[in-house]
């Protein structure tokens, strides 16, 4: 059965006009993205077989994880149409996370969370920021350390006060997330931490927090009494 076959309160695009976007499934909004099934699927019976790809139940989130390669092993998804899904899925990511404006004031572990929870909390390798500060907590900007599961053990100090150095921060904060959805800090977020804060005194630049995401919640090392010695 073709789109234009499925009486016309079924069909997405029909949906979307009359009622909005928001009344439509998962897979219907795929499916617009998607425009055209197979002889033998609809656009929105291959968008339901690709929302079944997600073992883990994180929603459409999931897409930004999975490799152009693995949508197209779906029948109906050639090239073109893995492109637009990820970059569909990415622009929604992008939409559902505020903007980092600068000179906006990061005075707590709050503060940081709220601004990097969407972005991070869903990552499936560990990503490290550097927040710089300047002397009344305004941000200046963020600076990404780590991308794609870097362990802290070869992240190097110079790595996190180069940019702090040249940019004439006055204090840092550190975000970072932890894939599994639980922040719980380990003995090396602790141990790094620490060499980071005494790092940190003898460039005069203060470390003001540690903040580690999770899925929905977060820990600030600092909250916790584990950043100094």
């Amino acid at each position: 059965m073709k789109m234009k076959d499925l009486p016309e309160l079924e069909r997405p695009y029909e949906k979307l006009e009359n009622y909005g976007a928001e009344v439509l499934s998962n897979a219907e909004l795929l499916a617009i993205i998607i425009k055209s099934g197979t002889k033998e699927k609809t656009a929105v019976q291959i968008a339901q077989e690709i929302l079944g790809m997600d073992e883990e139940r994180r929603g459409i989130s999931f897409l930004r994880d999975v490799s152009l390669e693995e949508l197209q092993k779906k029948n109906g998804i050639g090239r073109v149409k893995a492109i637009q899904l990820k970059a569909a899925a990415e622009l929604a990511q992008r939409a559902a996370s505020p903007q980092v404006a600068r000179h906006q004031k990061l005075s707590t572990p709050e503060d940081i969370s709220n601004l990097f929870m969407n972005e991070l909390r869903n990552l499936k390798q560990e990503t490290m920021k550097t927040l710089l500060l300047t002397s009344k907590n305004q941000l200046i900007r963020s600076v990404t350390n780590s991308l794609g599961g870097i362990r802290f053990s070869y992240i190097e100090a110079r790595d996190i006060f180069r940019e702090p150095l040249k940019s004439g921060a006055a204090k840092i904060a550190l975000v970072h997330n932890h894939p599994s959805g639980d922040p719980t800090p380990s003995q090396q977020d602790i141990k790094f931490t620490k060499e980071i804060y005494e790092m940190g005194e003898m460039f005069n630049i203060e470390l003001v927090d540690h903040v580690i995401i999770g899925d929905g919640v977060f820990c600030s090392l600092k909250r916790m009494g584990m950043m100094d010695s």
